[in-house]
């Protein structure tokens, strides 16, 4: 894709990398094929092509973001499917990270829409105030009908229906500290806890913990880790996810010079998607482009780190067949396909593909929220 950027507008970093990306792209539409909002709406601007097209006028001719561009790049769920799909290798998650970026900088939102994306920002990424909200989410679900029926009020009507009507106790595991081994220590990593899943599901670390242990590796939770800032991240808001990422680069690298690490395990894939770009993210940044390539070197999906120990050998395959469907920032952010299924397979289950595994499910970080009509369509889909 020819450019025509001036040399003063490439002094800005995020332009200069947009442009880089830009010229990559050639057109070929391959992306349009295993784009969710394409194969949903039809529309060519709700198409990878289409948001770039979008991107590079805004940028290339130095406007705010107008109404138009913001409504297709927020209808993109950030599935990268577009990036395993195309052959020229354009770096669709980074572009259009700066093109929220700079949506957020440049453009005024409607006033219930800046105020349900800040209640998001305040909330999600803090334990504590997720599940108050949880709680209080009781008593506002019979006002989701009514919420519905109003266009403005229908993120605040998906968030009352997504609200699980329990919320598991807080789990010990999700506290400070270190999991000695079962055996002989082969190992030690420390583990994200990360910010929503304690919340809503704190089995799934839980059960990771169990059975690090129970294969000779220590696993440490570390005092002062924070949300990997992939929710605020993928709102445009830069610094706010540029600070969690400084403070979690902080904290493991403490942990590896005192203690040593093996690899930082993340059982959240959106999140190790982000946490795997916290060397690019803080390139430049000269106090932390170092620790973070570090730190970006270090993680891994637990799928990766569990494939490659000595696992026990199956006594008894468990008769089971499971469909896996994978999420998309394991199968398209950090490219990981073969691992999960390999070890449901070492597990003795027989592992089906589904049709269409490709396509993202519509729940997306924040999107089920934001976008709950096109969300509820790739659900259902």
């Amino acid at each position: 894709m020819q450019t025509n950027f001036t040399p003063e507008q490439l002094l800005d970093p995020g332009v200069k990398e947009s442009e880089k990306i830009l010229r990559k792209c050639v057109h070929c539409g391959f992306c349009t094929a295993t784009c969710p909002t394409y194969v949903t709406l039809g529309n060519e601007l709700d198409s990878p092509r289409g948001r770039i097209y979008l991107i590079k006028d805004m940028l290339e001719n130095g406007r705010a973001a107008d109404e138009q561009v913001v409504k297709h790049i927020d209808r993109c769920l950030s599935c990268l499917a577009c990036m395993t799909t195309c052959p020229s290798g354009v770096n669709y998650m980074h572009l259009v990270d700066n093109a929220r970026a700079h949506i957020e900088k440049t453009y005024k939102r409607p006033m219930m829409n800046r105020l349900t994306r800040a209640l998001l920002a305040f909330v999600l990424p803090y334990p504590g105030r997720f599940r108050l909200a949880l709680t209080a989410a009781k008593l506002g679900r019979p006002l989701a009908p009514l919420f519905k029926s109003i266009a403005a009020l229908k993120p605040m009507a998906a968030m009352l229906e997504l609200a699980p009507k329990s919320v598991p106790a807080k789990s010990r595991f999700a506290e400070p500290g270190s999991h000695m081994p079962e055996t002989s220590k082969k190992g030690r990593v420390a583990i994200l806890t990360g910010c929503a899943q304690p919340v809503l599901r704190p089995g799934i670390n839980e059960a990771t913990i169990r059975l690090l242990t129970r294969l000779g590796i220590e696993v440490v939770v570390p005092k002062g880790e924070r949300c990997c800032g992939s929710l605020v991240h993928h709102m445009g808001r830069e610094e706010e996810a540029l600070e969690d990422a400084r403070r979690n680069v902080d904290v493991w690298i403490r942990e590896l010079d005192t203690g040593g690490l093996d690899a930082i395990v993340i059982t959240a894939s959106g999140c190790g998607t982000t946490i795997k770009d916290y060397g690019y993210m803080l390139r430049l940044d000269p106090d932390y482009k170092d620790k973070a390539a570090r730190v970006s070197a270090l993680a891994k999906d637990i799928t990766e780190y569990l494939a490659a120990l000595t696992l026990p050998e199956l006594k008894e395959p468990a008769g089971l067949s499971v469909a896996y469907h994978s999420a998309c920032s394991m199968q398209h952010g950090q490219k990981i396909t073969r691992q999960p299924k390999d070890l449901l397979r070492t597990a003795g289950f027989v592992v089906k593909d589904p049709a269409e595994g490709h396509l993202c499910c519509g729940s997306a970080g924040t999107y089920n929220i934001m976008q709950p009509e096109i969300a509820r369509t790739l659900r259902d889909r």
